[in-house]
């Protein structure tokens, strides 16, 4: 970043999570017993599964649900859905990919000046909360897009979404709140 007012801010995408289904019954115990990189949990009635390429990890229940973590981006969170269920597959299970869905998103991006928290909170009161005493940020809650942002005083945020397009709209839309709240430079 340079240090002219209209450079562009490096939102960075730390986790993916989409869920889908396989349509059909899994036996946990065999897959835990055939697969590779795998986590069996009976006492959770669920299996963990890893994949290298893209690196996600995967929660599979018996009845077909599978949660996948892990991804840096919508396309790697559907790539790594899609071997996992030919993964699945070449287990002998009759697996029909469907109902892929993106569900949270998690990005951190680093605002190029300190932020004054107690002045951003004060100012954006009803959507805005600060307790310092329980978390070191300032929650800052966009319901129309379903957005969550933790404010730190460094500048650095961290910001909680549906997907990617609404975690990039979030940014957007908080970064003249903080704009305002920045704390002046020290020299």
């Amino acid at each position: 970043m340079d240090s002219s007012n209209d450079e562009a801010l490096d939102i960075i995408i730390t986790n993916v999570v989409a869920t889908f289904r396989v349509r059909c019954h899994l036996n946990l115990r065999t897959i835990a017993l055939e697969g590779n990189n795998v986590i069996y949990k009976p006492e959770v009635g669920k299996v963990l599964m890893k994949l290298r390429k893209p690196k996600i990890t995967a929660s599979i229940w018996s009845s077909g649900k599978i949660i996948c973590t892990g991804a840096t981006s919508e396309d790697d969170a559907k790539v790594g859905a899609r071997r996992l269920s030919r993964v699945l597959q070449k287990l002998g299970f009759r697996v029909r990919f469907s109902a892929f869905k993106v569900v949270n998103v998690l990005a951190v991006c680093s605002m190029p000046f300190a932020i004054h928290l107690i002045d951003f909170t004060k100012k954006n009161r009803p959507i805005a909360s600060y307790e310092p005493e329980l978390h070191p940020a300032a929650t800052y809650r966009i319901k129309h897009i379903k957005a969550t942002i933790q404010v730190f005083s460094t500048g650095s945020i961290t910001v909680t979404g549906p997907n990617v397009q609404n975690v990039a709209t979030a940014v957007e839309e908080v970064y003249p709140l903080l704009f305002e709240c920045s704390k002046p430079l020290c020299k």
